[in-house]
């Protein structure tokens, strides 16, 4: 699954700074870059049930040392993507009145930009996200003490339920188009669509089912056969939707849609086959493991790229975009090994003293 955040961490990237069209077959995948993110929602839920479930259930879950491990893994690459926001704060200055930029700037580095849909994306657009994460990150320790279920069909019921919940904010903007755009897409903007798109709870629907999802992937064998299926499943009912996306409500497909092929994909890849073995490619992996880096420094490390125009000085520009995306990979991979890493064993250090 990290070789798989490859992907989906790279064509965020794409979604934001390519024209899909160049991409052939795979265009409708980069134009709808969004759902990416959708996807890393379901998988952190997931992740996180699979990890601390069963500690949860025991009670030996201890709440505030997963919220410090938490906080150790989230912010030292958010504060950097914030110090990389300053050439960003005099557009912020000039679009926003005086009373919201300020809100932005004493929200930001508190993780709580994404509650205000008018700064949700304020200094840094994919940042919203993380807005997202922490609030599901606090509410985690309780949701991971649910019950393990005995039946596995009620299970899927349960899990049915949410995916139909998770529908209720795109469905109810497509009836009541409280913004009177006549046909919503990826460029549209308006004060409802902004709230579905980059607010926590139209997406906490997304994390519950990871949660959920983990308790099914205890139901299946690792080399069973059903994985591959489900794996198959997933990617290619996802593909063909993307093929089919003009066909369907851009709000629908924006986040709950597609929970149920995403958690086929994860179940698939969480098992011992050929799926896996092509996503556990080396290349994949190490590449993966900085995939958090990429999706939150790559809107801002791009405009520092372009801004200052070092492409230009060093006759690079014949090779772009394809060197910026190099450069992005490149740097979010020096972010990983030479900040975060050490910042969080900082943060671990100091934190134990402090106890």
């Amino acid at each position: 699954m990290t070789g798989l955040r490859c992907f989906a961490a790279i064509n965020i990237v794409l979604f934001h700074f390519s024209n899909p069209a160049w991409f052939g077959i795979l265009a409708p995948v980069v134009n709808a870059g969004f759902v990416s993110v959708s996807f890393f929602i379901l998988l952190s839920g997931y992740v996180l049930a699979y990890n601390y479930a069963a500690k949860a259930r025991s009670g030996e879950l201890d709440k505030v040392r997963f919220w410090e491990a938490r906080f150790t893994r989230l912010y030292p690459i958010y504060l950097l993507s914030l110090l990389l926001s300053w050439q960003v704060a005099p557009i912020e200055y000039s679009v926003h009145s005086h009373r919201m930029f300020w809100w932005g700037m004493v929200l930001s580095p508190l993780l709580l930009q994404g509650w205000v849909p008018e700064i949700a994306t304020f200094l840094n657009t994919p940042a919203w996200t993380m807005s997202a994460e922490s609030f599901y990150y606090v509410l985690f320790p309780w949701m991971a003490r649910w019950k393990r279920p005995e039946r596995i069909n009620f299970h899927l019921a349960k899990m049915f339920g949410v995916w139909m919940l998770g529908l209720v904010p795109g469905t109810l903007y497509v009836i009541f188009n409280p913004d009177g755009i006549a046909h919503p897409d990826r460029w549209s903007w308006g004060p409802w669509l902004q709230a579905l798109k980059y607010t926590p709870l139209p997406h906490l629907c997304s994390f519950i089912f990871g949660v959920l999802l983990a308790s099914v992937d205890e139901f299946i064998e690792r080399g069973s056969r059903l994985r591959t299926f489900l794996g198959g499943f997933g990617f290619l009912s996802t593909f063909t939707i993307l093929t089919l996306a003009s066909h369907f409500p851009y709000a629908l497909l924006h986040d709950g849609f597609f929970m149920p092929f995403f958690g086929c994909m994860i179940l698939g890849l969480a098992g011992n086959n050929w799926l896996a073995s092509v996503f556990g490619w080396r290349p994949l992996v190490f590449i993966g493991e900085a995939s958090y880096c990429l999706y939150l420094l790559h809107f801002n490390l791009w405009n520092l790229i372009h801004n200052s125009h070092i492409l230009n000085r060093l006759n690079l520009t014949r090779f772009d975009p394809w060197i910026s995306y190099a450069l992005l990979i490149t740097m979010a991979l020096l972010a990983l090994h030479f900040v975060e890493k050490p910042a969080q064993r900082q943060l671990r250090k100091w934190m134990s003293v402090w106890k």
